[in-house]
């Protein structure tokens, strides 16, 4: 090879990666700059907000809307999941599975009739169901054959409704990053109220609720920021009350001091529910649910609208409301 040829293939290669790193930028977000440059992944799939990318193929009729909810955690494990659950479908509850036992209840008095699994081999039976929704999932808790299962399933027209610490699954598989909106759990403040705010009254998940209600939550920080979707509900990071002062947790043996900084949040615009379709089926996602007192205290500031807000989402994903308007 010539000089000149080692030369422009050079000159190429340096191209290609300037015309990469540009790629990624994310520029033109609500919000502004702060949630600019934060990734922008392509996954390979119709998605975004056009029904275009719907695959709204022939199916049976049906008199019964069936979903599946999936709690199967391989790491972290909130409270409100309880216990671990047997193997198959629809095991035994104990006293502490309060999302399985209450979410159960709220479905039936709206007919939808809801199965509860935290075993991956039951997702190969998912054609028999309206919507699948993971609620407080995480880490990587599905194989190979159970990732395509889901995969065909939303390529069929399938739904998915994803809760809380669903944005905390499958950290590196891209296809369910996109299928959560493009966006991932990057890391949370203290468990705080603040204030929810609508940007879009128009969907079934927000039309019957107040344009500003107060909730409790954890308030997570996404990387990367959700692109293509419709964002449906915020939190209002102003209105986000002063934590109490702790110490701050003494370092491990060998750990040097932080010298980095912390996510600094999404200032004016911090999306915390939005929906798209995606890959032929329907996604509808929230950050929020994070307080077992959601479901165990009837006066819990905001329980009300937030349970309002997924019944609203899981009823568009399924067909029972027109979605993501």
């Amino acid at each position: 090879m010539t000089n000149l040829a080692k030369e422009i293939l050079a000159t190429g290669i340096l191209l290609s990666s300037i015309v990469a790193c540009v790629a990624q930028a994310q520029t033109g977000n609500p919000g502004g700059s702060v949630n600019d440059l934060l990734g922008a992944m392509d996954y390979g799939v119709c998605r975004g907000t056009d029904p275009a990318c719907y695959h709204d193929w022939a199916r049976p009729d049906s008199d019964e809307y069936r979903v599946l909810l999936f709690t199967k955690t391989a790491g972290p494990r909130h409270g409100h999941l309880g216990a671990p659950l047997a193997a198959g479908l629809n095991p035994e509850l104990a006293e502490d599975n309060v999302v399985q036992r209450e979410l159960g209840k709220l479905l039936a008095a709206a007919n939808i009739t809801m199965h509860y699994t935290e075993d991956g081999a039951v997702l190969g039976g998912l054609n028999s169901y309206h919507a699948i929704i993971f609620f407080s999932t995480s880490r990587d808790n599905l194989n190979d054959g159970e990732k395509t299962a889901l995969r065909q399933y939303m390529r069929r027209g399938g739904g998915f409704v994803g809760v809380h610490n669903a944005f905390g699954t499958q950290y590196n598989w891209p296809y369910y990053e996109g299928l959560l909106g493009g966006a991932n759990f990057f890391d949370h403040g203290p468990h705080r109220v603040a204030d929810v705010v609508l940007v879009n009254s128009s969907d079934a998940s927000t039309r019957d609720l107040p344009q500003r209600f107060s909730f409790m939550d954890e308030w997570y920080n996404l990387i990367p920021f959700p692109t293509q979707v419709r964002f449906l509900a915020t939190v209002d990071e102003n209105s986000m009350q002063v934590p109490p002062p702790r110490e701050p947790r003494p370092p491990r043996p060998g750990q040097l001091p932080a010298v980095l900084g912390g996510h600094p949040g999404h200032g004016s615009f911090h999306p915390v529910t939005w929906c798209q379709y995606y890959d032929g089926g329907k996604s509808w996602v929230t950050t929020l649910g994070h307080d077992p007192a959601i479901w165990t205290n009837p006066d819990f500031e905001g329980g009300a609208e937030f349970k309002t807000m997924l019944l609203g989402g899981i009823k568009s994903v399924i067909g029972l409301e027109p979605f993501c308007q």
